[in-house]
């Protein structure tokens, strides 16, 4: 087996880690006290920079202007970007508009791409993407309330939507709607590009996430579609294809997710080893002299090597062998890394002690804002129970026994 790292690669790594380091973890400090559209004014500056650098959509090919990095190269670089909350956004790579990004070259006209990709690439307007709905539970996509209806030659939308990341100053929404509500369950929907400013598009409110309510890029938006005109132009890709098109964005952004997660709990861990190294409980005694601690950070460096490892052996399966090879793969790292990141950010704040529940640190950020990674994308438990449906089937357990 090869672990070695691409030589271009981790070059590339350290200059990220280093322009991370510099130009934005400065700026987390306001995150807990102004509200997002105001950093992002000077997250524009540091992007122009990235820009400048090339460093600029390393999840994309050169022919759209990114890094052609590849599957496994983002990944690598994802780890380094999720040391900070604010690291894939200074790249343009950050979510929903990444996967906007991917569905728009797969599934766009040339006149949407005009429109809305190449001002998406240039990162001179944001999107979002409006599928869950307060009304069904997310675990199940292709139970929606949402329609879409023909009339006059164009389309008329009604529902509901909420968790739309990054709707609040977003240019356009990419909307799952039933378009088909006879067909069978996956050709039942339809995904339409429909602008912020249309008649009918209302922002309900940010919704509030453990105490805070975000705006801009770090917000949540519910969002409804009250008899909202469309143009028959505003349809993306073939009608019935809404389920097909919404989980071809998932493989590759649950890799990233992940590798995002391993910055996260890196992050945290580099944090919990210095505070523990200098906190002393009595002159003389540092906190780090504790078995338990001791204990917390061997297990932690333990969890985060091995949970990169199978992260990056399923981004190169998915790279090299397609979705549904690694799907399983995909499947394991998603919940893994998620209760990894958990166990090691838990482990950090407590380290902390009373300094890790404030916002004089990164940790209080993290840990309100990742404990939402059991949840989207999948919640732990639908991928736990696909994985093992899949090892029993290969054990010779009938389907309809896998209950």
């Amino acid at each position: 087996m090869e672990f070695s790292i691409p030589r271009h690669i981790a070059d590339l790594s350290q200059e990220i880690r280093g322009f991370i380091d510099a130009q934005v973890i400065p700026l987390e400090a306001d995150l807990a006290t102004r509200p997002f559209l105001e950093i992002e004014r000077a997250l524009d500056r540091v992007r122009a920079d990235a820009r400048r650098r090339g460093l600029w959509l390393p999840q994309l090919s050169e022919k759209h202007g990114g890094m052609n990095l590849g599957v496994l190269g983002f990944a690598l670089i994802s780890e380094q970007l999720g040391r900070s909350p604010l690291g894939h956004y200074a790249l343009n790579c950050q979510v929903p508009d990444a996967g906007n990004m991917e569905i728009l070259i797969e599934h766009g006209t040339p006149e949407q791409q005009e429109r809305w990709l190449r001002p998406l690439l240039a990162g001179e307007i944001r999107s979002c993407f409006s599928l869950t709905e307060p009304e069904h539970p997310g675990s199940n996509p292709l139970w929606l309330d949402t329609t879409a209806s023909p009339r006059d030659g164009g389309w008329v939308l009604n529902g509901r939507k909420w968790f739309s990341t990054g709707a609040d100053g977003a240019a356009f929404a990419l909307v799952v709607a039933i378009t088909d509500p006879a067909a069978e369950p996956h050709a039942r929907q339809s995904v339409f590009i429909v602008p912020t400013s249309a008649p009918g598009y209302r922002l309900v409110r940010n919704l509030s996430i453990m105490g805070q309510t975000g705006s801009g890029w770090a917000s949540h938006a519910e969002i409804v579609y009250e008899d909202c005109r469309l143009p028959a132009e505003s349809l993306l890709g073939s009608r019935g294809a809404g389920a097909l098109i919404t989980q071809s964005r998932l493989g590759t952004g649950r890799i990233h997710h992940c590798m995002r997660w391993i910055g996260v709990a890196e992050r945290a861990f580099s944090m919990m080893c210095e505070r523990a190294a200098r906190r002393e409980l009595a002159p003389g005694d540092p906190l780090g002299g504790r078995q338990i601690v001791q204990t917390w950070i061997a297990e932690s460096r333990a969890e985060i090597d091995a949970a990169r490892l199978l992260v990056l052996h399923s981004a190169w399966k998915l790279e090299t062998r397609g979705i549904h090879e690694a799907r399983t793969d995909v499947s394991l790292v998603k919940f893994h890394v998620a209760d990894v990141m958990a166990k090691v950010l838990d482990r950090a704040l407590q380290v902390h002690g009373a300094l890790g529940m404030t916002d004089d640190t990164i940790l209080s950020f993290f840990y309100r804002q990742e404990r939402g990674a059991r949840i989207y994308d999948g919640p732990d438990e639908i991928h736990k129970t696909l994985v093992a449906r899949r090892i029993l089937a290969g054990a010779g357990l009938r389907k309809d026994e896998r209950r």
